[in-house]
């Protein structure tokens, strides 16, 4: 593995509750001592399907919380959508059922060494990872502000817990049953004068990165985005999931989501590359 993981671990993790909430399931997993290791931005890939499935590789997830209690000792919490085979798998589990997972993957996002004004963007369930990410901002003495975006209500996650987490909150629906009517994007530029925004947190689709990237660029805000891109593999190895990158120089290059990500810089990222072959650099 690639010293970005060098705290990985294969864990066999028992589920220790699996509660459906709105459109998607909370689940918590007993992962022993790796829990110490999980930072905000990490995620899990978790073997699937039983003994006996065709689905041969591991479903990556994004880690919402950590906690840890004498009772179930180290636990991480997911927020899955069950959409895919895979993800349908794990939600139909019970509790008290083993999974092999491994875990911390990835990268994950840097935290400002001194107190700063941060701005957490999350769309659908993709909001779950800054739950946990705020906690620790707050910690660090940050202000944290939050803006959650979906399709519809039945689609944000946990709004009266994003409420409690940060200092504000702000919800938009594209159609207009929760919240504000919009997107995370249609107020941003507003939002990051008013607040004195110093650095961005996203995680969501890639067409709402991309749209935070650009307003963030023109502002001069710094925006790290958690890409949502498929992984395979997870460790590096498979390359499916791949992005095009430029460095300080602007040479482009493709990265790999799970190594060199899942959280980047979003301004180093090629979104109108994306999807599209290197011969488009």
């Amino acid at each position: 593995m690639s010293t970005i993981n060098k705290s990985a671990t294969q864990v066999n993790a028992t589920i220790i509750s699996n509660k459906r909430i709105g459109a998607y399931h909370q689940i918590i997993l007993s992962v022993g001592e790796a829990v110490r290791h999980c930072r905000p931005g990490n995620f899990i890939a978790i073997q699937v399907g039983g003994d006996s499935s065709r689905m041969v590789l591991r479903r990556a997830f994004a880690i919402s919380r950590t906690s840890e209690s004498a009772q179930f000792g180290g636990t991480v919490e997911l927020i899955v959508a069950p959409h895919g085979s895979g993800s349908k798998w794990l939600c139909a589990q019970s509790e008290g059922v083993d999974v092999d997972v491994v875990t911390p993957l990835g990268k994950s996002f840097g935290i400002p060494t001194e107190p700063a004004n941060a701005l957490l963007i999350g769309g659908g369930y993709g909001s779950a990872p800054l739950f946990g990410l705020a906690d620790v901002l707050k910690g660090k003495g940050c202000k944290v502000d939050m803006i959650l975006g979906a399709s519809n209500g039945n689609k944000i996650y946990a709004p009266m817990e994003g409420k409690r987490s940060v200092n504000s909150l702000k919800i938009f629906t594209e159609d207009g049953s929760m919240g504000e009517t919009g997107r995370v994007t249609s107020q941003l530029a507003s939002i990051i004068a008013e607040r004195e925004i110093e650095i961005i947190y996203s995680c969501g689709p890639m067409a709402m990165l991309k749209a935070i990237t650009e307003i963030a660029t023109e502002l001069g805000v710094v925006h790290q985005a958690s890409v949502e891109e498929a992984m395979a593999c997870g460790i590096g190895i498979c390359m499916t999931c791949v992005l095009p990158v430029k460095d300080e120089s602007g040479s482009i290059s493709m990265k790999r989501s799970c190594i060199d990500g899942p959280v980047m810089d979003g301004a180093s990222v090629c979104w109108d590359l994306v999807g599209k072959g290197t011969e488009n650099f």
